[in-house]
């Protein structure tokens, strides 16, 4: 059985694409088989913060991540769930379920070009698009 490595981007694409619930069984099984502890950062922050070298630091750091959420899904209803499709790889009714349940976020923990990226082609559909 030959194996393959896959990139960075091909792990992450496959990780957009899972459910909160894969995700979660996900978590449970990569701690158990690498046997490590996942711990929030916030929590690690703000201890460093108290030890008085890591607040100035934490308030220079830019966001890496970014969320689209869709705000409106605008007059071209079928456009618009076309063009989620064609970003999240999700299903016909998957997709039409996140415009017709306003707002939705359509993808999360992306980079700041690909968030607008996706903003760009939504709202060339009419829709109203918001990121944060």
């Amino acid at each position: 059985m030959a194996t393959t490595t896959l990139s960075n981007e091909e792990i992450l694409e496959a990780i957009g694409n899972k459910t909160v619930v894969e995700l979660a069984d996900l978590i449970e099984a990569f701690k158990s088989k690498f046997n490590v502890t996942i711990a929030a950062a916030a929590p690690a922050a703000a201890a460093g913060g108290a030890a008085g070298g890591g607040a100035a630091a934490a308030p220079a750091e830019e966001k890496t991540e970014w969320t689209v959420v869709l705000k409106e899904g605008g007059a071209k209803k079928i456009q618009v769930i076309k063009v989620v499709r064609e970003v999240t790889s999700l299903g016909l009714k998957e997709a039409k379920d996140a415009v017709d349940n306003i707002p939705s976020n359509i993808k999360e923990g992306v980079s700041k070009a690909e968030a607008e990226e996706i903003k760009k082609k939504l709202e060339e559909q009419g829709a109203v698009v918001e990121l944060k």
